[in-house]
């Protein structure tokens, strides 16, 4: 499926995006998260297309060719996507899909405007609450870079060797998962024109907009929220902890093995299907959650 290059004049700057299907169906849209953007995500949003709905994909702030200046709080990176919604969708609430920080932002998102979302979905990464309050040891060694980031001077580093640093974090994410070659040199193109901008995000965790972004998302989410993660994930450990009382509708939690981190990319047929059959039965059983349902595509 073809999708559109298609451009919007927002407070911050001209964000780009990629658009595509139905323009009568929902209204879906795709978050990216780090390193990444969304030409890797195509399959996936060709897939979500087929169900139907209509699809926009946007760089994020810091992440060109949309704007990479700062600044890179958390309330200004989901102010650009509300921002975005309103220009995009005015007449109707979206399903918000976001991976990594792109769940990130879809999480604040909830809980900023949720009467503009009508369901939110979050790909490898939990509540950013229950996340913060983990210390397993096994998740500060898979957190490793984020206390790099902190470094100045690290966006050369990053840059350093065609970007073998952020291969590196692919390789060790989503072991085995190989981009096609010119998926792999479009995204390097776009993360050599954007560093350090993406690493910022991590900078901004230590400073006052985190207390701020804590304190919204200590309100219960309002919006029905489906959270899929895979066992696999060589980045953020699957969730363990009961955390359904940051949840005041109806959610669901689902782990899938074989999959790791980039798991929309690995299996983009099985995770929109999930996605699909979730918003067409959104019923929640006695204790507030929809049943999970397993997914099964071994290698997409």
């Amino acid at each position: 499926m073809d999708f559109d290059h298609v451009t919007f004049d927002l407070p911050h700057g001209t964000f780009h995006t990629l658009q595509g299907g139905d323009p009568a169906g929902q209204p879906t849209m795709f978050l990216h998260g780090f390193p990444d953007h969304p030409p890797t995500a195509k399959p996936f949003l060709a897939e979500l297309a087929r169900q139907g709905r209509y699809v926009v994909a946007p760089w994020l702030r810091g992440y060109a060719p949309s704007p990479t200046a700062g600044p890179f709080d958390f309330a200004s990176l989901t102010g650009d996507v509300i921002a975005l919604i309103d220009r995009w969708s005015p007449g109707r609430p979206v399903d918000l899909i976001g991976h990594d920080w792109g769940a990130f932002i879809t999480y604040d998102a909830t809980v900023t405007a949720p009467e503009r979302i009508h369901r939110a979905v979050t790909l490898a990464m939990p509540h950013p609450l229950t996340f913060l309050s983990r210390s397993r040891p096994a998740q500060l060694r898979r957190s490793w870079y984020m206390g790099l980031f902190q470094v100045p001077g690290t966006g050369r580093l990053a840059r350093a060797r065609d970007l073998a640093l952020i291969d590196r974090l692919w390789e060790q994410w989503s072991p085995g998962l190989s981009l096609d070659p010119a998926l792999r040199t479009e995204l390097h193109e776009t993360l050599g024109a954007s560093l350090p901008a993406p690493l910022k995000y991590y900078r901004e965790m230590l400073r006052p907009g985190m207390v701020k972004a804590a304190r919204r998302l200590s309100h219960p989410i309002s919006v029905p929220l489906l959270h899929i993660h895979g066992a696999a994930d060589g980045c953020i450990l699957p969730p363990h902890a009961d955390d359904r009382h940051r949840f005041a509708a109806p959610h669901v939690r689902e782990i899938v093995a074989d999959r790791c981190h980039f798991l929309h990319i690995e299996a983009p047929e099985a995770i929109a299907g999930r996605i699909a059959a979730w918003a067409a039965s959104n019923v929640p059983d006695h204790r507030g959650e929809t049943p999970a349902m397993p997914i099964r595509n071994p290698k997409g």
